[in-house]
């Protein structure tokens, strides 16, 4: 798994038996291996822009792929793991652009999302079969390509008797509502805003040697702009009703610029931080808010470990703990890796009719594309 963060490859080894409510994982190994700076920034060439080279789009799709391969088979390697004894990768995939019809605006045209990084290209290079390309089937089915985070968390992390918020703050934060399993409700997922893609932009702005602001150095040292706040809380998507998807194409560095130009602020970068901070907090909060009181909630992805948007969320939900996926069994830096294991897992060994009707708006399918190794 590969995020709007950009912060490198998620790399998780899980055995799995089973599928469906019948599925049990066992994450044998974990590690986020960091991109080189020279293809981050081929990946930044492409990356939720509007207007790119044709040309580099169009060779990246193989770049990205053998980067990836390259990355498995020095993990493989690593953990002295015999590619043979490896029955799938599940590759996400780099989406580089997501265009859900609320975002490109025409309704004559389909919701679409653009993921790179070839399965053929994976299988090849690595010598296992590949699972790849998840989004479009979704899209293809009805749905808007995004989150898909549902499907894995309904078959892992339902329970009997508690309904669970599960709130993965990556690039963009998005929230899995699952009811208790006992009971006729149903599961949702939805993207509710920013997670950290503005505020890691910021701070490579003013350090190119940062990917982010680590420790929330920077935000802890700034102070909120309720007027800058208010303004960016007036973006419509806040208003849409879950679920919903968005991503950087929206949520950017030129949105935030243009709405504290359009809003006569001018503010340190710090107190620009600790607003886009509180930012992000207000959408997870916000979407918490509307699920039913007795609701826990578990975080994971990176912001998760941002001490700042922890506090943030402390404030805004009042009285709610807070706990990580790690509570659950399920490491909070590796979640989104596993849930797509589980999806290629489905696509193999399940069936569609396992969530049917139980996930608000989502179609009931099995994603994935299948690329042999010969």
């Amino acid at each position: 798994m590969s995020g709007t963060s950009l912060d490198g490859l998620d790399l998780a080894l899980c055995k799995i038996t089973g599928s469906g409510y019948s599925t049990d994982l066992t994450l044998e190994a974990f590690e986020t291996l960091p991109f080189r700076s020279a293809f981050l920034q081929d990946i930044r060439e492409v990356f939720a822009k509007e207007e790119v080279s044709l040309s580099t789009l169009t060779i990246l799709h193989a770049v990205i792929a053998d980067e990836h391969a390259w990355l498995i088979n020095a993990f493989l390697e690593k953990h002295r793991i015999s590619p043979q004894s490896v029955d799938l990768i599940a590759s996400h995939g780099q989406t580089v652009y997501h265009a859900p019809r609320s975002l490109h605006g025409r309704e004559d045209w389909p919701n679409a999302t653009l993921q790179l990084g070839e399965g053929d290209h994976l299988a090849i290079r690595t010598g296992i079969t590949t699972v790849s390309d998840f989004r479009q089937k979704h899209v293809a089915a009805g749905g808007e390509g995004a989150p898909l985070a549902a499907y894995g968390d309904l078959l892992l992390l339902s329970s009997p008797d508690q309904g669970r918020a599960l709130v993965n703050i990556g690039g963009i934060a998005n929230i899995t509502y699952l009811p208790p399993s006992d009971g006729n409700g149903e599961a949702m997922s939805s993207d509710v805003g920013p997670g950290n893609t503005i505020m890691d932009a910021l701070a490579r702005r003013s350090d190119p040697s940062l990917q982010y602001d680590r420790d929330a150095a920077i935000a802890k040292s700034g102070e909120i702009s309720t007027d800058l706040l208010d303004a960016l809380l007036e973006e419509p998507f806040f208003r849409v009703p879950l679920p919903k998807t968005t991503g950087p194409e929206l949520f950017s560095p030129d949105w935030f610029d243009n709405i504290a130009k359009a809003n006569g602020t001018k503010l340190s970068l710090a107190d620009q931080m600790a607003t886009l901070n509180r930012l992000s907090a207000r959408g997870i909060a916000d979407a918490i808010g509307k699920l039913p009181e007795r609701t826990k909630v578990y975080l994971s992805g990176g912001g998760a470990r941002n001490p700042e948007l922890r506090r943030n969320l402390g404030e805004l939900l009042p009285g709610r703990k807070i706990g990580s996926t790690g509570d659950l069994g399920i490491d909070p830096d590796a979640k989104e890796a596993i849930l797509f294991a589980v999806l290629a897992n489905e696509l193999i060994a399940g069936d569609a009719d396992t969530i049917r009707g139980r996930i608000k708006g989502a179609p009931p399918v099995t994603m994935g594309k299948i690329s042999l190794p010969d």
